[in-house]
Parts: C-alpha cells; sequence; structure tokens
C-alpha cells in the first residue's frame, strides 16, 4: 500500500474561538516509530476536552464554566503550551494501515479504537498522563499515529461511528466507577446527557446500581431509556443523604447540595467542572460524615479492555446523537456546546482510497 505525504483535516491554529479550527489540506501524513501504528481514521468523537483545550479551560486563570468563553494560552492538561497548528480529536476508531519495525505486521487491517488518556514512563522512570488530542496528535485528520500498545482491536457489529463514541466518554465513566468501587448501591449522576453522563448510567446498571439522573426535562425519557431509575431537574432539590456515590462532571454551584446528597461514608468522584471548577466546600461535611473525595483522570491500562469487552458481549449500547463531516467541525462542536443532545456527537474523515 502507498501512502500519501498529506492528508487533510482539521488544524487548530491557536486558542480561541471556533474560527481557530482551520480546514486544511496540506498537513504532513504523521511519521511513526518502530513501536508505533499508521491508522486510517474513520470516525473521531467530539468531546469536552476538546473544546476545553481550544479554549485555554484548564488555565488556572479561568475559572468559569467551559461554556463561558474565557480564553487562556496555557490551558492543556499538562500545563504546557501546545505548539500551533495542533491537530485535536480525543476520541478514535481507526483502521490498522502501517507499522512500525518492532510491531506484528498481522495487525494490518485491524479495526481498533485509541486510548484517550495514556500512561507514559519518562526517562526518570515516573509515569505521566498524555491525552490524546492534547499532549499527543489526534483524531481530527484523515491519518493519526498511535503507540501499537495503545490501538486495542475491537471485534463486534458496530459501526466506525459508534465504536468512536467510545474511547474518551465510556472509558472516563466505567474509571470514575471503579475508582468509587461502585456495587449494587445507589448513585447520582449528573451531566448525565452527555457522553460520559449517558455512558456512565449503563455501566451503573450493568453493576446492578439504582442510577439517578440530573438531566433537563426533555431528556428525561431518553436516559430512562438507557437504564435511569429516577430523572432530577437540573436545579431540582436533591435528596440529603441518600446516595452511595456521586458521579460528578458538572460541579459549579450546586458542588455543597453534592456533598449533602452523601450518605455518611459516601464517595463523590469528579471527572469534570463543565458548571465551573471553583466550588465552595465546608470542611465540616466532609468529615462528619466521613465522605472520600476522589478525582478521576489517570486509568490503568485494563479499563479499555473492560470496556470492549462490555461491546463485544452486548452489555451496553452505542448512544449517537449526530453525526458530522469532518471539515464541518465548527458547526458540530457549536451543536456540541449546545448541549441540546442525548449522546455523542461524531465526526467522519473524508473518504480515502489507497492503492
Amino acid at each position: 500500500m502507498s501512502l500519501p505525504s498529506l492528508m487533510s483535516g482539521v488544524a487548530l491554529m491557536g486558542h480561541g474561538g471556533l474560527e481557530m479550527l482551520v480546514w486544511k489540506d496540506d498537513l504532513p501524513v504523521p511519521e511513526i516509530g518502530a513501536g508505533d501504528v499508521l491508522l486510517r481514521v474513520l470516525a473521531a468523537g467530539v468531546n469536552n476536552t476538546d473544546i476545553n483545550t481550544r479554549t485555554g479551560w484548564y488555565s488556572k486563570s479561568v475559572t468559569g464554566g467551559t461554556a463561558d468563553g474565557e480564553v487562556a494560552d496555557d490551558g492543556t492538561w499538562d500545563g504546557h503550551a501546545l505548539s500551533f497548528p495542533h491537530i485535536q480529536g480525543a476520541d478514535c476508531c481507526g483502521e490498522v494501515i502501517a507499522v512500525g519495525a518492532d510491531v506484528d505486521p498481522a495487525r494490518i487491517g485491524e479495526r481498533v479504537i485509541v486510548r484517550t488518556m495514556q500512561n507514559w514512563t519518562d526517562a526518570q522512570g515516573d509515569t505521566q498522563v498524555l491525552t490524546l488530542g492534547s499532549e499527543r496528535q489526534g483524531a481530527f485528520a484523515q491519518f493519526m499515529a498511535a503507540r501499537s500498545h495503545d490501538a486495542v482491536a475491537v471485534n463486534c457489529t458496530w459501526s466506525d461511528v459508534e465504536l468512536a463514541s467510545i474511547p474518551c466518554a465510556t472509558t472516563t465513566a466505567e474509571a470514575m466507577l471503579q475508582r468509587a468501587d461502585l456495587g449494587a448501591q445507589t448513585v447520582l449522576i449528573t451531566g448525565a446527557s452527555g457522553g460520559v453522563g449517558s455512558a456512565a448510567i449503563q455501566l451503573a446498571k450493568r453493576r446492578g446500581a439504582t442510577v439517578w439522573a440530573v438531566t433537563q426535562g426533555d431528556k428525561a425519557d431518553a436516559l430512562r431509556a438507557i437504564g435511569a431509575d429516577h430523572t432530577l431537574e437540573r436545579n431540582a432539590p436533591l435528596p440529603e443523604t441518600h446516595f452511595d456515590v456521586v458521579i460528578d462532571l458538572v460541579a459549579g454551584p450546586r458542588f455543597d447540595d453534592l456533598l449533602k446528597a452523601l450518605k455518611p461514608k459516601g464517595r463523590y468522584v469528579a471527572s469534570g467542572a463543565i458548571a465551573g471548577p471553583i466550588v465552595s466546600l465546608d470542611v465540616r461535611t466532609l468529615y462528619l460524615k466521613d465522605l472520600s473525595l476522589l478525582g478521576s483522570t489517570a486509568q490503568p491500562d485494563q479499563i479499555i479492555h473492560d470496556v470492549i469487552g462490555y461491546i463485544e458481549r452486548g452489555e451496553i449500547k452505542q448512544l449517537i446523537a449526530k453525526t458530522f463531516p469532518m471539515r464541518e467541525i465548527r458547526s458540530a462542536q457549536a451543536a456540541f456546546l449546545s448541549k441540546a443532545h442525548v449522546g455523542k456527537i461524531v465526526l467522519t474523515p473524508d473518504a480515502l482510497k489507497l492503492q
């Protein structure tokens, strides 16, 4: 198979608004190292982290919610500045089309999904987390390079678009539930209509949990259809001392209410703060109720294999809200930010004919 030297895709030209996303037809096809694979991108999901990295929301100087439009120049996962142009895209479903010298050529032709949160060991032996689309070039292009270890084969009947909805959101949800050690207990999930929240509903139900989902009223029926036992309006009062676990993707002004809603020895797990990262904590609530406050970003390597197992055994379903051609990424992200959807928005790249 002959490969082109250039590809089409979306280049992030700097931190800012949607105008910083520019379609280009002269991006270099990534080079691969000995332990890498080259993927033809089949589909790529849209995530909060794409918007957050574009605007620089991860900067400590930003105090508002993810839709507030604050922009900073130091807002990456690891705090280091990005170099531009940069290819984002935290979700990748792809086909292996070339392998490095140390990778079995039999991998060519595999359909894979790629870890979003990748564990790397530096020269000093310390482990760091690198994020696809942030510290690593991502999937918003026709081709993408990945470590062979991070490109994991999937054998199922799901479409490319359906698989592209999985890597970032569903592994994040699974990691949160594992961090909380959720069993057949009562769990509250905020931001429940988004990719992570809707995945968390299904993953909690497969554990036998009783699921309460916080959403807006017109999305409640869709969330009940995928397993939510109860739904609550976003600003509705929360039952106090009721939940074993809170899975929070929102934070913001209701943080204190979420802690009050936990039972003694309850566990609160955060992996997002779309309503705002700066919260008020009454430490008495924390220690008098013996609560555990947990963050969830880094993932054990096994997480993605667990999720793929659920897919291959038919234990979870995809939830696609809408698809867009990749070159219409600005419209896709605008739709994403409107929060009018349930589930995932996915991009499809231009079709390629490789000789």
